[in-house]
This record gives structure tokens, sequence and C-alpha cells, in this order.
């Protein structure tokens, strides 16, 4: 059972592992929603996720044999480094399953705290497979991820420092992907205050806990499909589901694209890495129906690596309007390209890439193709400049950016 007194020992538990995450006040946030936005930053614990917290408090709860006999738990990174993290703290082996799409720098920092690392699957469920039979075969002391009390109940401080520092919040978003995290902070939410909403939200391909909440039993998603790789999860934990029907108020789906833009509102105004799965609260505050009230958004994770960072500030400002691409055809004669660079900058836009194509046409007097990859500060200024180059006589036709 999930207990008040079991979320206060794990509270005074894991005080010796977790760095503290004070709420942070989002004005950007704010004024967008029309609410009081906090942020819970645990992308900024020690192993740049909440993860730690549920490893170590159920790793403190197993008796010394069972510790002895070694630890071998399946993940897509975050729990893989708080299981590894913990087990290096309690001077304990640790094997650790996960997929082969893991970003190579939570492999690395895996292995980096000591734990021995195996990447199996193309999802968490087939690791996790994997590794359970890696367990029965060697007799090694299972940890799971989320389909766990103790894990679930460790996981759940975050609600008690949250109604700490801000007794009166309204909501609290929670990411969901196997349940474990939203099952222990909704749970001692609603001990603590049963007014209190907590919401979860889930990645719209890969929305495992809605489907199964709809059907009201736990159900397993076919196949899954998000950049949300520490939520993309086919089967929510059977455990944990009675407590996720009776607490978490409702379920947010959000689109990929969606967490493309919210990264970059986080880079922009609070000068934090959030990684994808952790950016799911911050994207459903705007489908959120609620009005000048107090929420807390958990940023569950930091753990990104720079080659999909850069890939996702890209699309994003490719989303943004922020870089587009045009063709215009010109003449072939000297001061052209002159002429259309200046039209450009007098609108203060600022040309990125240029391609000039003189085979577009065998009339290469009437026309040949430059294409202007631009940067603008959003709509309005990239409208503005395509309005310039139709004022000036050209015909510009939007392309596909190449990020």
């Amino acid at each position: 059972m999930l207990t008040l007194e079991k979320f206060e020992e794990a509270t005074e538990v894991v005080k010796k592992v977790i760095l503290e995450t004070k709420l942070v006040y989002s004005d950007y946030f704010s004024e967008q929603t029309g609410n009081k936005v906090y942020l819970k930053p645990e992308n900024m614990q020690f192993t740049g996720a909440y993860k730690v917290r549920g490893s170590y408090y159920k790793i403190s709860t197993l008796t010394d044999e069972e510790r002895a006999k070694g630890l071998i738990t399946a993940s897509a990174g975050n729990h893989a480094q708080g299981v590894a993290y913990a087990a290096k703290l309690f001077g304990v082996n640790a094997t650790i399953v996960m997929p082969t799409t893991t970003p190579l720098m939570k492999v690395n920092r895996t292995k980096g705290y000591g734990a021995e690392t195996i990447l199996f699957g193309n999802v968490y469920d087939e690791a996790c497979n994997y590794a359970l039979q890696l367990a029965k075969e060697k007799g090694y002391t299972f940890i799971h991820p989320f389909d766990d009390l103790a894990v679930a109940t460790g996981q759940g401080t975050i609600a008690m420092e949250i109604i700490k520092e801000l007794p009166t919040v309204d909501y609290i978003l929670v990411p969901i992907g196997g349940g474990g995290l939203a099952t222990g902070v909704s749970t001692l939410a609603k001990l603590l205050n049963p007014k209190i909403k907590v919401i979860g939200v889930e990645p719209a391909n890969a929305n495992c806990m809605q489907v199964s909440m709809k059907n009201k039993k736990v159900t397993t998603l076919p196949n899954v499909n998000t950049i949300a790789d520490g939520t993309a999860v086919k089967t929510p934990g059977s455990k944990i589901f009675p407590y996720i029907q009776k607490n978490i108020d409702d379920i947010i789906t959000i689109d990929d694209e969606e967490l493309i833009v919210a990264f970059l509102d986080m880079v922009e105004n609070h000068k934090m890495i959030v990684e994808n799965s952790g950016l799911l609260t911050v994207a459903a505050l705007k489908h959120l129906e609620a009005k000048g009230k107090k929420i807390v958004s958990i940023l569950s994770g930091g753990n990104m690596d720079v080659i999909t960072m850069s890939s996702i500030v890209q699309h994003g400002l490719i989303q943004r309007d922020r870089i587009f691409t045009v063709s215009v055809l010109l003449p072939d004669k000297p001061g052209e390209l002159v002429r259309v660079a200046d039209i450009i900058a007098k609108q203060q836009g600022n040309v990125i890439k240029l391609e000039h194509n003189q085979f577009v046409s065998i009339n290469r007097n009437a026309a040949v193709e430059l294409r202007i990859t631009l940067e603008a500060y959003g709509h309005d200024h990239k409208v503005q400049i395509v309005q310039a180059l139709k004022d000036n006589g050209y015909d510009p036709k939007f392309l596909q950016a190449n990020p």
C-alpha cells in the first residue's frame, strides 16, 4: 500500500541523494496561459532526472541478501542512471538493459556510474523482457522502473516538496511513461489535499495509460512512435494501475511537434535544457482548461544528447517561421543577385544560405533559379520579406526548409 507514512519515510531517505529543486516561477508561461505557472526542475538532479528518487528508495528497502545478488533493470536511460548511481552508493553491482535507440549520452553516463550496460530491443518493453530473462537466469534482483510500489513511493517525494513549497497549488502536471511517477505524485497529492488536480501527460503516439484508462484495464499498444524516448512505453504498470485510476484526474496527449516548440521556449525563456519527455508538461499548459490557477509542471529530466538537441532547435526555428526557404526566378545578368540581396537587407532579413541554379531553364536570359534560406523574427517578419520581393517584381515560392 502507498501510505502517508511510507511517503514520509521515503522523503527522509532520498534527501541523502537528491539535489534541492526549488520551484521556478515562469513569467513567460504564466502570461501565455493566464495562470500562475511554476516549474519543478527535476532536470537539475545530479543524474539529470527524478528517477534517482525511486531507485535509491527501492534499493534501501532491499535486504542485504537481495542487494548482494546484484541488481538488474531495464530503462530508456533515466531509470538506468538512477539505479546505476544508487547501486554505486550502496556498493553493489548493477546491470542495465537499454533499448538500442537510447541516446548515446544516457548510455555513457550509465556506464560512468559503474554499471554494466546491455543494448537490446528497439523499445523499452523489449529491453524489459530481456532483463527479466537475465534476472531469472542469473539470480539478479530486478528493479522495475515504474511497476513497483516502493519505486513509485520514492518518485512521489516530488509531490511532498511541491506542496510544502506551494501549499495552495491547484494543478500538478506530471509526465506518464509507464506510470510510476504519476502514481507516486498523484497518490501523495490526494493524501495531502484531495482538492489538488493531478493531470497526466503522454505522447500522442505512446498513450498507453490513456488507452488503458479508457478500457478500464491495462492495455498494450501495438507500437509506439515518439521523440519522447523516456515515455515510449507500450504497456503501463499493472500494480500501479489502480492508483492511477483512483488519483489521476485527466490525461492530456501531446504531439511531437509541440515538444519541439516547447524545447525552444524553455531554452530561450528559462535557459534550461529539458528532454522531450520532460517537456510534455510544458506543452500541456496550453491544453489545460484553467485560468487564474496555480499550476506546477514537473520537468522530469534533462538528459538530451547534443545531436538531438541541434536537430530539435533547427526544426523548432522552421516551425516558428524563423527559418524559411524561398525560390525566385530572375534573369541571368550582372546585378540581379545584388538586387535581391538588397531587398532582403532593407527588410532586416538575414540570408543564411544561397543556391544559384543556372540550369532550371534552357533560356537563361529569361530565368535562373535562386533558392534563399533566410532567418526572420517570426511569421509576421517572414510575410514582410516575401511581400517586399513581390513588390519588386519577383514571384517567390515557398520551399521546404532543410535544417
